[in-house]
């Protein structure tokens, strides 16, 4: 029976264009959501933009338009990434939606009917950039004696009336969590920087605003608008159909995985679980904290002129190349690096020399030597060597690689797919079927039989990081569309159906291409 799994990334921010960040944070969600589609569990995906906010208003003031404007236009953008991406998201949702507004205000009134909202007036720092609010003891110094947040961001002394919520009435309420469910926050580095907060006190949270009015319209309280992480953070219930579905957020909620960035985790794993708490709805399973991408090992920023942009990198190099790029050399949780040649160094190396050359030598070996007509049965193979390099994909396919996709080791899945690629190309070395084609037909057929089955299943087993070249493998292979996921991976009578079909492999285009650094400009 399937499981259901909602999975969401955090929703961006369209003050402006999606960069390198926000294209590893959908990435690596569409690549657990796949796998998880691909183990048959029921899956919904869901990503976005988070549209309100003074950010937002002063980005519109600052280009001359509204912020709706602003809005639907980076919205769009973001939308637009997704589909150059090939991210298989079941909702796009957007903040600024009416559906949205209508569980919003819910969620604010059940808060509100638990008694943990209050009207006061607040005076303290507020940074505009991390739209979040600091204590005095958070700040460090900059130059010429600024004050900055922790982030280094410039913050500024506001006052206000404003409502708050009783944040540091669930301090210990959240510890117990933790200590209770310690998967709730990964990885561990992330789980102990929140509990030593949390630890550190709690103070009551400004959640409404009257300086601006690009927000969600506080209820029952004129000239307010709701701090913008109370309305971003309850996306993730809009989409489940929340407050009209029974019970709240049903099917799909609670969410079993929100995968962010490492900069927003408190707001997840502080603020979100303690408004959950009050309205009485049930926590997410887990709040994945992943690191940052960075140029050559520099953090990206417009000034520094090293933002790149992802439109212009999947153009350059391949959606699925940098898909595998980008998921193979960052390990999920830690930051990572990119450039242009280690994109191409390490794609040319694993995808085109590697598991690229292993599928066009063999296939194009079956439609020379054998017409395109599959190799004797599989089955029949019986050697020592045979079994030995199918056990190895086999291994790594339906036991390691579910393995490290369970505990959102994302390379490490890569890794063990990689080692069974590794094991096939030294076996079709050491079995050298293009010269058995003169001395043992027969053994040639076992060979590349033995091969074609390696191959199948390394491609099914490798598709939620590379899925449009594993689809265009597995088409050329005659793999149907209704066999390529966990449960065929299990299935021993695929091959004989496929050979009995009569299908007939033609000529091979290769998959994975060798890339090239793009020419200086």
């Amino acid at each position: 029976m399937s499981q259901p799994f909602y999975i969401t990334t955090a929703i961006s921010y369209p003050n402006g264009k999606p960069h390198v960040g926000h294209a590893y944070e959908v990435i690596a969600t569409d690549a657990i959501a796949r796998f998880h589609r691909l183990n048959g569990d029921d899956v919904f995906f869901m990503t976005g933009t988070d549209e309100y906010g003074l950010k937002m208003a002063q980005a519109a003031r600052d280009a001359g338009v509204t912020p709706q404007q602003l809005a639907d236009c980076n919205s769009a953008e973001f939308r637009r990434l997704s589909v150059a991406l090939n991210i298989s998201h079941d909702r796009f949702i957007r903040t600024t939606e009416p559906a949205h507004h209508l569980a919003v205000q819910a969620l604010w009134r059940a808060m509100a009917a638990n008694g943990d909202i209050y009207l006061d007036r607040y005076e303290g720092w507020y940074s505009v950039r991390d739209e979040a609010f600091y204590a005095e003891d958070e700040l460090i110094d900059g130059e010429a004696g600024a004050r900055l947040s922790p982030q280094g961001t410039p913050v500024e002394w506001t006052k206000e009336e404003s409502w708050f919520f009783k944040l540091s009435e669930y301090a210990q309420k959240l510890l117990d969590h933790y200590e209770a469910h310690p998967e709730f926050i990964q990885p561990a580095s992330r789980r102990n920087e929140v509990i030593a907060f949390v630890k550190g006190g709690l103070r009551d949270l400004s959640i409404s605003r009257t300086s601006f009015d690009w927000g969600v319209p506080v209820p029952d309280s004129p000239g307010h608008v709701m701090y913008v992480w109370v309305d971003a953070l309850t996306n993730y219930l809009t989409a489940t159909g929340y407050p009209d579905a029974t019970p709240p957020g049903a099917p799909h909620w609670p969410a079993q995985l929100h995968v962010i960035g490492k900069d927003v985790v408190r707001f997840h794993a502080v603020y979100w679980p303690a408004f959950l708490m009050s309205a009485g709805l049930p926590l997410p399973g887990t709040v994945f904290g992943h690191g940052f991408v960075l140029n050559r090992g520099e953090k990206m920023s417009k000034s520094a002129g090293n933002a790149a942009d992802p439109f212009d990198l999947a153009a350059a190099f391949g959606v699925d190349q940098l898909r595998y790029f980008l998921l193979r050399e960052v390990v999920f949780g830690q930051d990572g690096s990119y450039s242009d040649e280690a994109i191409v160094t390490r794609t040319n190396a694993e995808l085109a020399n590697s598991f690229g050359n292993l599928a066009q030598r063999v296939l194009s070996l079956i439609h020379k030597n054998l017409d395109g007509r599959l190799p004797w049965a599989a089955e029949g193979a019986d050697r020592q060597d045979d079994g030995d390099v199918h056990g190895r994909v086999v291994i790594a396919c339906t036991v390691e690689m579910p393995q490290a996709w369970s505990e959102l080791s994302i390379s490490g899945a890569i890794e063990a797919w990689l080692r069974a690629v590794y094991a096939c190309n030294q076996y079709v070395d050491a079995q050298a079927p293009w010269a058995l084609r003169r001395t043992d037909t027969e053994r040639m057929e076992a060979v590349l039989s033995t091969l074609f089955v390696c191959i199948r299943d390394l491609s099914i087993a490798i598709s939620p990081v590379v899925p449009a070249s594993s689809a265009r493998l597995l088409d050329a292979m005659g793999i149907p569309q209704d066999e390529r996921d966990m449960a065929a991976l299990h299935d021993s009578g695929w091959y004989a159906r496929l050979a009995a079909s009569g299908f007939s492999l033609a000529a091979p285009a290769p998959i994975f291409p060798r890339l090239e650094l793009p020419a200086a400009v």
